[in-house]
């Protein structure tokens, strides 16, 4: 987190729809991240409110995702959703059991207590989108039922006394026809959000911030021609100019001439980047083998080795950097921890 921007909390359960939760939010004009339930960050500064995801877990399991929340709830907003709900009921004094009906589709969603705030500007009846086994059959002490379903009596609820609320259905679904409205009640009347968080403030942001962290030291990026280390490519250079070194190595797999192509775009954008026509070693490397697997674990070795002799070749740079895509980077961390 840059700059104390504020910002919304997903802790991910491994839901599938964590995603769609955050471009919900980025649809709102509101920054988002999303953490592991495991890995929480240690800085809050800019921390307006907390999103937990649902999840394929029950938290009637033996060893179910639990986040440590101490802290956090009471002390911030917190919205549970499915799963999240379901946690916020159950580790707080209440009861949660298999479903007699496991609910899964359109549902029709009945405001019992129209003054929670999750629900104001909402039909009485609206349609909702529900996945899930278990539902809550006891709420502790201090929370209060806010809406049911034909089905279910818990679909959602509030606690008295602190801004924590929980919702047994998907608001991000597109199915779920005023989910987007509860998560804009949620974001900007509970917690406060200002909704000015736009791509531009984003690139403003993390400009300012590569700049804060590298200082006056270099960098090496490597380059493939794509959009993912383009993109990291220009923000760098944004950031810290001349510092930034990127290599871009040919291993004799582009389309005709697009090697030289792709280094003079570079080198029309301003970057300073160094091209390496590695292309006989890769095909040497290449000799001889047919399996696909093998052939790209061949590709992937030459180009480390290429690479690192052209890096050191650079020897006073203390950063490397390289352009990943999103999902890439979500893909790559286990709900579970490490």
């Amino acid at each position: 987190m840059q700059n104390a921007q504020e910002c919304i909390w997903i802790l991910d359960f491994g839901s599938q729809y964590t995603q769609l939760i955050a471009r919900r939010l980025r649809e709102l004009q509101v920054y988002c991240e999303i953490h592991p339930y495991t890995k929480l960050p240690e800085n809050r500064k800019g921390l307006k409110g907390i999103i937990l995801s649902g999840s394929p877990h029950s938290v009637r399991e033996a060893d179910p995702p639990r986040p440590q929340l101490e802290g956090l709830k009471g002390q911030y907003p917190v919205l549970g959703i499915c799963y999240g709900a379901q946690y916020l009921a159950h580790y707080y004094g209440g009861t949660v059991g298999r479903s007699e009906h496991r609910e899964y589709g359109r549902a029709e969603l009945q405001i019992l207590d129209k003054d929670c705030p999750l629900f104001k500007g909402i039909s009485l009846n609206t349609q909702v989108w529900m996945s899930h086994g278990d539902s809550i059959l006891k709420l502790p002490e201090t929370y209060q039922v806010s809406a049911c379903t034909a089905d279910i009596p818990v679909a959602a609820y509030w606690v008295r006394g602190e801004p924590t609320y929980g919702i047994q259905f998907h608001p991000e679904v597109y199915h779920s026809t005023e989910g987007k409205t509860m998560l804009f009640n949620f974001v900007f009347s509970v917690c406060g959000c200002t909704g000015q968080w736009t791509p531009d403030a984003f690139i403003e942001s993390t400009v300012a911030g590569l700049r804060e962290t590298i200082g006056k030291e270099k960098v090496i990026l490597g380059l493939s021609g794509g959009v993912d280390s383009s993109v990291a490519a220009l923000l760098l250079h944004r950031a810290i100019g001349k510092q930034l070194t990127g290599i871009f190595v040919d291993n004799g797999l582009l389309r005709k001439d697009e090697f030289e192509q792709v280094l003079q775009s570079y080198r029309h954008m301003g970057l300073q980047v160094q091209g390496v026509n590695a292309s006989a070693t890769f095909y040497k490397a290449l000799e001889g083998i047919t399996d696909p697997e093998q052939k790209r674990k061949a590709i992937g070795r030459v180009f480390i080795e290429v690479f690192d002799a052209e890096a050191q070749k650079l020897s006073d740079a203390r950063w490397l950097a390289q352009g990943t895509i999103y999902p890439d980077v979500i893909e790559s961390v286990s709900v579970k921890g490490p």
